[in-house]
């Protein structure tokens, strides 16, 4: 599959994150993120929004198991457990990026983007997702898409803005 990652593509994480953008203001919230195979994707494409500083708080790059144990918390126990690629640690990552800001809102991604790394079990392409939001609610998601390493992080941060915006559209029922 030939890489997607374009200016459509691009345009379109920057819509979605204007639209993300847009909620929070909304509802006079903030934002934190937490990214592993991302790489800090989702905090850049929300920052290239101006004004983004009036909903995004900050953003956790833990690319390490290390980094995920020391700057968000995540339980070395889950790690050992669950390992780094799963929805056990995206939610541990997801509380900890609230727990260590001022955010309302929490999105967590840790995945395998390839090429190499995947197992039977979590082949290349797996990606796991949380969103966690600062009343205690936390719902995770576990993803495998196809394509190279560009399309599998584009993928990601598409699914996770989608994801977050879906959730605070809804907030009224959950929040």
């Amino acid at each position: 599959m030939a890489c997607m990652l374009g200016l459509t593509m691009i345009s379109e994480l920057e819509k979605l994150a204007e639209q993300v953008g847009l909620q929070l203001i909304e509802r006079g919230e903030m934002l934190a993120t937490a990214e592993s195979c991302t790489g800090g994707w989702v905090a850049q494409v929300l920052t290239a929004i101006a004004g983004s500083s009036a909903w995004f708080d900050r953003g956790f790059v833990t690319y390490s198991n290390g980094a995920k144990v020391d700057m968000l918390g995540v339980p070395e126990t889950t790690l050992a457990r669950h390992g780094a690629v799963s929805e056990a640690t995206a939610r541990a990552m997801a509380q900890g990026a609230l727990d260590h800001s001022q955010a309302h809102w929490a999105l967590a991604i840790t995945g395998i983007a390839g090429p190499t790394g995947g197992t039977p079990e979590k082949p290349v392409g797996t990606v796991c997702f949380a969103w966690a939001w600062r009343d205690g609610g936390c719902e995770a998601q576990n993803c495998c898409f196809r394509g190279g390493r560009a399309d599998v992080r584009a993928l990601a941060v598409r699914h996770a803005l989608h994801g977050l915006l879906a959730r605070l559209q809804d907030a009224g029922c959950i929040a």
